[in-house]
């Protein structure tokens, strides 16, 4: 059953996250492209995709941390040092995306053809910040300090 639930939690961080990264990462620049044209509606639909992109997959996402902690439990890790910093540090890319990014996205796809500021230098800044958080969870569950798989 551990190995069942492992390479549940592990679908879901490839299909859910990944996804989200990219998204996320790839709307600053298509703000900046209907900022820059905004007659464009090629460039308004871009917007959508990816915010809709990103909404989508931040839900299945959720699925992450429910397969992880069942991995964990089965596994019987869960006060592990390793484990409970990868967990702070999925909380802290959550609430990134679902409290700064995701609501950023919402309000710059209502102003991207309206004259005035860009916020897509601030989007880019926090998309890095939670692609960062993921990336030292993903090398946390890799590296697993204290584990006895010698990997």
């Amino acid at each position: 059953m551990t190995k069942l639930l492992l390479c549940l939690h592990v679908l879901a961080a490839v299909l859910a996250v990944g996804p989200v990264t990219v998204a996320a990462s790839m709307f600053p620049q298509a703000l900046r492209r209907a900022h820059s044209a905004p007659d464009d509606p090629a460039a308004l639909a871009t917007l959508r995709t990816l915010r809709r992109i990103c909404r989508v997959y931040a839900g299945i996402g959720m699925a992450v941390p429910l397969f992880g902690f069942a991995t964990a439990s089965s596994l019987g890790v869960l006060g592990s040092g390793w484990l409970i910093t990868s967990i702070v540090l999925t909380a802290a890319a959550a609430a990134v995306l679902g409290l700064l990014i995701l609501p950023a996205q919402d309000n710059a796809l209502t102003t991207a053809q309206v004259a005035g500021p860009n916020p897509a230098a601030r989007l880019a800044m926090l998309t890095g910040v939670f692609n960062l958080l993921w990336a030292t969870v993903t090398i946390l569950m890799i590296v697993r300090p204290g584990s006895t798989t010698g990997a």
